[in-house]
């Protein structure tokens, strides 16, 4: 598959780039994606939750009635669930809520995700480009001439401050590394922007 280069003013430089089959070209895999975007978003969450059971209830242990003889349930503690400000009955704990996934099977959803992208002709390609300072007027510019709206999500070959300082305020849009792009990030996108070079470091 063959996409013409663009430049930032959004018009054609006369050159063409060649997407790798092994990458845009494949039979898109769902369960593999799921599985990935399943692992990302577990792994943003916090898992700091806390709630208090019986034991670590704050209050008397004094038994708060005789056993028998009242004509309702035995009841030996304040704190028991059953009472309005007793403990929780298996409340949640902190815990981790990562899993591991293969390293093939998180290349395979990324690589099906782009091939969703390409099928859908949401993916594009434009030169090499950087700002002399970090500015988000700069930036929105560029996404004006190249009159991509939604969500974006621009692939760089290499970290570059201007451009992602540039990026940051603009609501919808998204800048990567091409070594830390993902298949959550592709797949939240309307339209993949790769930097020229950025789709070499694909392959």
């Amino acid at each position: 598959m063959e996409l013409a280069v663009l430049n930032i003013q959004g018009a054609e430089t006369g050159r063409t780039v060649t997407l790798p089959e092994a990458v845009f070209g494949i039979e898109p895999k769902d369960h593999a994606i799921y599985l990935d975007v399943k692992q990302y978003l577990a792994n943003q969450r916090q898992g700091t939750h806390k709630a208090k059971e019986r034991a670590e209830i704050t209050g008397s242990t004094k038994k708060i009635k005789k056993q028998k003889g009242t004509g309702t349930a035995r009841a030996g503690s304040i704190k028991s669930p059953v009472f309005r400000g007793g403990g929780r009955v298996f409340g949640p704990r902190p815990r981790n809520y990562g899993f591991k996934l293969n390293k093939k099977v998180k290349e395979l959803a990324r690589k099906s995700a782009l091939s969703y992208k390409a099928t859908e002709n949401n993916v594009a390609v434009v030169e090499a480009f950087t700002f002399e300072a970090p500015k988000t007027k700069a930036y929105i510019e560029v996404l004006n001439a190249l009159k991509f709206e939604g969500k974006t999500l621009l692939v760089l070959p290499e970290y570059d401050a201007n451009v992602y300082l540039s990026s940051r305020n603009v609501p919808k849009a998204n800048v990567v590394v091409a070594a830390d792009l993902n298949t959550y990030d592709i797949l939240n996108a309307d339209k993949v922007i790769f930097v020229e070079s950025a789709v070499e470091k694909l392959a």
